[in-house]
């Protein structure tokens, strides 16, 4: 959707260890300075801004304070700061130093024009839906994570293959021997889920993946089901068992055999805005090399 929002107040937040990022921060800063706006930059960052002391502060600090960010990187970049700033409904922009990328999609060559054109309202913005786990285990949640990609149950005993037993709005689905299970939203389906072979989502349909890890039985298959869905998970009883919890790289403990996993949609998206020009179908196709050769 389009929208026409004024802001005043803007967070600025980098990958540290990125080519580029001093420069590209140090340009973004006193651009957005020049513009009037207040800026207010993530704490690990300050170092990285030239010939200035900027205001800063932490990620839930900015999200307290400010009306959007600029977040400078790659996709994990702008994932892990999505993460903490859905609390706060601020938007995000971002800015890639990497390979091209889904979610961070302005060039650095084209900051100037693209800040002028979301200061101006001249933008589109998107929701995206996160997914929240969480581990009960004897009755009470004892682990709770989001997560903006994707939620991976997977082996950690390298020698055997768990059990997976999958339920949809606590109807069975399925029980799967496998290395592991991903449950996927959109966002996520150009990521891992892509590569245990599940399908391609257009980023706001709602609808979760569950795409099984080198199952064991070759016709299981992934799966879509609807992005309201609860999906539970447990395990059947192993003498080596051992798994894990990966919420968008983030681990959680060791589980246990008893423990249940409810993956469900968190009730805040968290929101992205896009130059007006953004074709998600363009990225797709420069990324996986379709339609190599051919112009339309």
């Amino acid at each position: 959707m389009q929208s026409h929002v004024k802001f005043g107040v803007a967070a600025l937040i980098g990958k540290s260890d990125a080519d580029r990022i001093a420069e590209t921060l140090t340009e973004l800063y006193e651009l957005l300075l020049k513009r009037g706006l207040r800026v207010i930059v993530e704490t690990d960052c300050v170092p990285f801004i030239g010939g200035a002391t900027p205001e800063s502060g932490s990620l839930s600090e900015l999200g307290e304070r400010c009306d959007f960010a600029v977040v400078v990187g790659g996709d994990g970049t702008l994932l892990a700061a999505a993460r903490s700033l859905v609390p706060y409904n601020i938007p995000l922009i971002g800015v890639n130093l990497g390979r091209l990328g889904f979610l961070v999609d302005i060039s650095p060559a084209d900051i100037a024009t693209h800040l002028d054109d979301v200061l101006e309202g001249r933008y589109s913005e998107e929701e995206r839906f996160i997914l929240g786990a969480r581990v009960i285990r004897k009755g009470e949640v004892v682990y709770h994570q989001t997560a903006i990609n994707d939620v991976v149950v997977h082996r950690s005993n390298a020698t055997s293959m768990i059990e997976i037993v999958a339920h949809i709005d606590e109807v069975f689905l399925n029980s799967q021997r496998s290395d592991g299970l991903i449950v996927s939203t959109p966002t996520g389906s150009t990521a891992y889920a892509l590569s245990a072979g599940g399908p391609i989502l257009s980023p706001t349909l709602s609808a979760i993946v569950l795409a099984p890890i080198n199952p064991h039985a070759l016709t299981n298959r992934p799966i879509v089901v609807g992005g309201e869905s609860v999906v539970g998970i447990s395990f059947r009883p192993s003498k080596q068992f051992g798994a894990q919890l990966v919420c968008d790289n983030v681990s959680s403990p060791d589980l246990a055999i008893d423990d249940l996993i409810e993956i469900s949609r968190e009730p805040k998206p968290f929101r992205l805005l896009h130059p007006l020009g953004y074709d998600f179908y363009e990225i797709l196709r420069a990324k996986l090399n379709w339609s190599s050769g051919y112009r339309a």
